[in-house]
């Protein structure tokens, strides 16, 4: 699955593929906004993000698009 994560005062958004449902990563969000803490995700090659909750404009959750090459 892929994340976008945009954060505050940054010109480029946070994007990784990760294992994680997306069930698991909005019960991640959601406690990390409640306790005023980080969110921490794994991507699948085992990297770590770890984005202070209160720096968080949003959280976009999908499947990449697979780039088309050539013409229809």
């Amino acid at each position: 699955m892929e994340v976008k994560i945009g954060v505050q005062n940054a010109q480029r958004e946070l994007v990784l593929d990760t294992d994680s449902t997306p069930d698991d990563i909005e019960s991640k969000l959601t406690e990390a906004l409640a306790a005023g803490g980080v969110l921490r995700l794994a991507d699948v090659k085992g990297r770590a993000v770890v984005v202070p909750a209160d720096k968080i404009a949003y959280v976009e959750l999908g499947n990449p698009t697979a780039s088309t090459v050539g013409f229809r």
